[in-house]
């Protein structure tokens, strides 16, 4: 156990990682992220992560599905879940004197499931309508679409949400979502995290209370599926096009880029705020939206994975204004790799960069999700204020190389909604 910048760490005999945040706030936020997603499926189960995420609410040993709503609910307490290619993530904000009792209950959904099927096939029902839901917005679809077309010919490829024909074969027996999760839900793959006005050691203790008991994969190991590995994806065809009928032409580029903890990640995250981050000042909205008003939105992320990573710009443009648009991101991306920063460019950005990440912070819900992923990747989950020192580490020798890596010709997809 150790202390630092009031984060406090533990790691139970099993290997459940434990991250606590000390703060001054009454609401905690407490829950369990495991590194287990979408991509861990294979095609035919394509969706049972998302699937088990929705379904472990619907029951479990002790608790039915009205039951669990109405104990955290009833407290005056948030419950939620989402998923990821990676992980799978349950949490609750509560006032902290509830921690005991939410922590509890997280953990009865997680190791007591029923998956009775007249529950699942109603939430199956839910998970259609989400995907239907999830096509008729183009803007999120679109980054899907966009991993498929980078991560072609892996599991990162597949689409979080799955489809009606592997939903109906996943949630046709209980003993499928089960025995996943028996394989992928793995003590060293769970990370407890917890964000309040709360001793570490009550957090530890309640943690070693409700997962301690997991046992740990022995014998058994290979049941164990190993992701794959992201050098041997083959490059396939880089530019795509899809028939959406849309009123605008919504366009996705971008690539490859670093995975979580590589050297050059501080310098990409900069490079991309600079770029397209979510800053009205930003290169790409200054050029297309500012000076020649062809989008209302356009923005660039860098996300960061286990073992790999991507980047992208996404807008959304009048037909006749695609090619003048295409032009001008590339052109924002050939001044960066071209041209060198200059000192006053570079500590401007440094300075933006640091008041949006304070700012950022003081997000609690974001701040602990956050510190989670980092302590389930990293074994660490450092303050905003750390982030923001391996960042200023940074030189403008570095923001240009990585530029000229993963800015590329080489290094880049396109994908058009039309």
């Amino acid at each position: 156990m150790q202390e630092k910048s009031q984060t406090f760490y533990h790691i139970l005999a099993n290997g459940v990682k434990i991250v606590h945040r000390l703060t001054s706030s009454p609401v905690a936020y407490i829950g369990v992220m495991v590194g287990a997603g979408t991509r861990d499926e294979t095609p035919d189960i394509n969706g049972m992560a998302h699937y088990i995420e929705h379904c472990v609410f619907k029951g479990t040993h002790h608790h039915s599905a009205r039951q669990i709503i109405h104990a955290i609910e009833g407290i005056g307490g948030e419950i939620n879940a989402y998923t990821t290619k990676e992980e799978t993530t349950f949490y609750a904000a509560i006032l902290c004197e509830h921690v005991q009792l939410t922590l509890h209950l997280i953990a009865e959904m997680l190791l007591e499931p029923t998956f009775k099927k007249e529950e699942t096939d109603k939430e199956r029902m839910v998970i259609l309508d989400e995907i239907e839901s999830y096509n008729d917005q183009p803007s999120e679809l679109i980054y899907d679409d966009f991993e498929s077309l980078v991560f072609s010919g892996s599991s990162l490829a597949l689409p979080i949400l799955g489809t009606k024909k592997t939903l109906k074969h996943i949630s046709s027996k209980p003993e499928y979502p089960l025995n996943w999760m028996k394989q992928h839900y793995l003590p060293e793959r769970m990370v407890v995290f917890c964000q309040g006005n709360i001793k570490p050691e009550k957090i530890f203790k309640l943690a070693e209370k409700e997962f301690g008991g997991l046992s740990v994969l022995s014998a058994d190991k290979t049941s164990i599926k190993p992701r794959h590995n992201t050098d041997e994806i083959p490059i396939n065809n880089r530019e795509v096009s899809y028939k959406r009928h849309t009123h605008q032409i919504h366009a996705m580029l971008g690539g490859r880029a670093y995975r979580i903890g590589d050297t050059n990640q501080p310098a990409m995250f900069l490079l991309n705020n600079i770029l397209g981050g979510g800053s009205l000042n930003s290169r790409l909205n200054l050029r297309l939206r500012e000076a020649k008003g062809l989008v209302y939105t356009v923005e660039s992320t860098y996300t960061p994975l286990s073992d790999t990573g991507y980047w992208c710009v996404y807008w959304a443009c009048d037909p006749e204004d695609y090619e003048q648009s295409l032009g001008l991101v590339r052109s924002e991306l050939d001044k960066l790799r071209e041209t060198p920063l200059s000192e006053s460019a570079f500590c401007k950005a440094l300075v933006q960069l640091r008041g949006q990440l304070a700012i950022s912070a003081q997000n609690q819900e974001n701040s602990a999700l956050a510190m989670a992923k980092s302590m389930l990747y990293r074994g660490v989950a450092p303050s905003w204020e750390e982030s923001m020192e391996r960042i200023e580490r940074t030189s403008i020798a570095q923001l240009q190389q990585v530029a000229q890596e993963i800015f590329s010709p080489s290094n880049i997809y396109i994908l058009t909604y039309e």
